[in-house]
């Protein structure tokens, strides 16, 4: 198990707003796509012309998210602590924490979840996890993300 969740920066954009000041709900899911992406070119590669898991194909199968607290519009980004809860064949579960920045404050936004199906798009059905993908998730792993309702 990891000892501390792998973290990204996203920025956040004035589109993310709703009509009562607060970033949407529906935009959380475009930051934690934003910090997936990130995570996945540093954790499988993609640069330099190496294909990346997103290159090979992912699918998302189901999103959960708690919202904690409101969050405004600043400049500052957020900072979105990922790890891995779950894995088999051909997916995986990523949990999320939705945080301040160390620098910025001590805010807790929202904790989510995300299904993910690797999928080979050539042969139109998901794919197995390969050897060298499960080794990088594994160095990845944590516990289960601690929505309240599973504490009933």
């Amino acid at each position: 198990m990891s000892t501390s969740p792998y973290c990204v920066s996203v920025p956040l954009r004035w589109s993310d707003m709703d009509a009562y000041g607060h970033v949407n709900n529906v935009q959380f899911l475009r930051l934690l796509e934003d910090a997936r992406v990130t995570g996945f070119r540093e954790w499988f590669g993609g640069d330099a012309g190496d294909r990346s898991l997103l290159d090979e194909g992912v699918l998302v199968a189901r999103h959960e998210i708690e919202y904690i607290a409101p969050l405004t519009f600043r400049h500052a980004p957020i900072a979105v602590e990922m790890w891995v809860t779950k894995m088999g064949g051909a997916g995986f579960d990523i949990g999320y924490d939705v945080r301040d920045p160390e620098d910025v404050g001590d805010g807790h936004y929202a904790r989510a979840e995300t299904s993910l199906v690797l999928y080979d798009f050539a042969q139109s059905r998901p794919r197995r996890i390969h050897p060298d993908e499960k080794a990088i998730l594994e160095g990845l792993r944590g516990e289960q993300v601690p929505f309240r309702w599973r504490g009933r």
